[in-house]
Parts: C-alpha cells; sequence; structure tokens
C-alpha cells in the first residue's frame, strides 16, 4: 500500500501521513503488538511514535523488538517527561530511550509537555544531542500557540519539527489556532489519539450514523473517514495505535479514501470546530 508522504516539518525528510502510535501498548499481548507494528511498516506506515513515559519505557521496548533489523526505514520518534527535561536530564533520558530501543539514533525527540525546567536548558541538550548525532532533529507535545511562539524563539527558525497534540473529530479546537501558527513556522502537526481514547462515535449517535453514511460511500469503514479527514491538510500528520494486525490494516486503508467537498461539509455539520479554546490535553 502506498501511504502518502509530506515533509516533516523543517527537517526535509519525507515522512507518511499515518504512522504508528504505542500509548499502553505495553498492556496489551506483546507477540501481537510486535506482528502489529511489523505489518505496519510492511504498508508503509514507517513513522513510529513511542516515550519513556509509555510504561515506564515498556512500549520502547517493544518498538525496539519490532524494528530490529529494520530500523533503516522507521522514522523514530521518542519523547522526554517535562520532569526529566534538564539539560543533563534531557540527554540522560534520550540515552536511556536508545538503550531501549536497541538503536544508536532517533530520528525526531520530543519535549512531552512543558514542565518546570527552563526551555533554554532543554533546547540545549536538544542541540548537544543533535551535534553527537544521538538525534536527528527536535520537537514539542502539548504545547499551545503560546508556549510554540515561546519555543520558537529560543530555539530560532527551522529548528522545531512538530508539535504533537491531541486531535479527533470531536477534538478540533487545535484548526484555530494551533494548526494556522505551525503551518506559519514550518511545523509540522502530528495527531495522538485521533480515534478519541476510547470515544469514538457509536451508530446509535447521530455522528456516528453520518461517519457510517461517508463510510458506505466509500466502501470503507468510520474510523477510516476520521483518519482521511484528519490529514486533509498540509502538514498534519496522525499515529493511530494498533496492536492488532487487522487493525493496522484498517488504518492504512483509509488512505485510500479520497473526501469530496461533500463529505466534508458533513463531516463539518456533525463535528463542528466550536470556539477558540485552550490547548486540549488527555
Amino acid at each position: 500500500m502506498d501511504i502518502p508522504r509530506r515533509k516533516f516539518g523543517a527537517t526535509g525528510t519525507e515522512v507518511p501521513v499515518l504512522g504508528q502510535g504505542t500509548w499502553n501498548m505495553e498492556r496489551d499481548d506483546r507477540a501481537g503488538a510486535v506482528a502489529a507494528l511489523r505489518r505496519g511498516l510492511d504498508l508503509g506506515m514507517t513513522h513510529i511514535d513511542t516515550a519513556e513515559m509509555y510504561g515506564d519505557g515498556q512500549a520502547e521496548q517493544i518498538v525496539g523488538e519490532a524494528i530490529a533489523g529494520r530500523r533503516d526505514e522507521v522514522f523514530l520518534v521518542s519523547k522526554v517527561l517535562p520532569q526529566n527535561a534538564s539539560r543533563v536530564g534531557t540527554v540522560k533520558a534520550c540515552e536511556q530511550s536508545l538503550r531501549r530501543l536497541s538503536t544508536d539514533r532517533l530520528d525526531c525527540f520530543l519535549l512531552h509537555w512543558p514542565g518546570s525546567h527552563p526551555l533554554t536548558d532543554t533546547i540545549a541538550a536538544f542541540e548537544e544531542l543533535v551535534t553527537a548525532g544521538r538525534i536527528l532533529s527536535y520537537g514539542v507535545s502539548n504545547f499551545d500557540v503560546d508556549e510554540t511562539r515561546e519555543v520558537l524563539g529560543l530555539a530560532g527558525p527551522g529548528r522545531i519539527a512538530c508539535n504533537q497534540v491531541l486531535y479527533h473529530l470531536d477534538e478540533r479546537a487545535i484548526e484555530h489556532e494551533v494548526i494556522p501558527t505551525c503551518a506559519e513556522h514550518g511545523i509540522s502537526v502530528v495527531s495522538y489519539s485521533p480515534f478519541g481514547s476510547g470515544q469514538f462515535p457509536g451508530m446509535r449517535t447521530n455522528r456516528g450514523r453520518v461517519l457510517a453514511e461517508i463510510a458506505d460511500r466509500h466502501g470503507a469503514k468510520p474510523r477510516q473517514v476520521a483518519l482521511a479527514f484528519l490529514v486533509r491538510e498540509p502538514g498534519v500528520f496522525a499515529i493511530p495505535k494498533a496492536s492488532r494486525v487487522e487493525h493496522v490494516e484498517e488504518n492504512a486503508g483509509a488512505m485510500n479514501l479520497d473526501l469530496s467537498p461533500d463529505d466534508l461539509h458533513q463531516l463539518d455539520e456533525a463535528f463542528p470546530r466550536g470556539r477558540p479554546r485552550g490547548l486540549p490535553v488527555i
């Protein structure tokens, strides 16, 4: 399957629009999760996202097993917890993540959310890691517009690769300011929990019926419609988590959809953006 690729922020690297998330993957059957990640690689979903926080490093170990022998295919992303994001702590966290992932480098390293350590120290550590070849780029996660502008001012243009944020059909607040701000500065937006973290609309709701109707027109599944909608704009990526092969294959199939203007209008009416407000997080 041909998963479309886009330039990932200022990195210049072409990255699949649809990747694979790993939050809570340590709770699933390990063999099944490894098989699912590998199937995703086969299908072109080579952007894999993880974090030191996920299962206290267990998710990184699962990813390390899944990408063994295939590291060069993968655009690998992990994250440092804010409480570890001092200058020394960021470097240490990266080295620990690399050991768990059984690799010598990350393609992108993110600050998981803003914390108490000065951003200047975190950025200095990121730059040190870039110079050492331990990471190839860096970015942020869960940053609102003001925080994004702050980190841009400190890091300088062309340094922040992405901002990973909560984004799904029922939570479109980032469309008001976060996405436009990131687009203005060449920062990619990565949607986490693109199905709403267990809150995906069911068939008993009007919204669920709208999704099903659009899916039927395309011979697709409602979740595929949701994914196709999220990545409709340039610069936006999504990283759905799947621990079963059949789920990964369904996710990949979303890239076969070409939503029409009528489809998009119908989705806008069923899932309105609402008024601008603070950054949503989980």
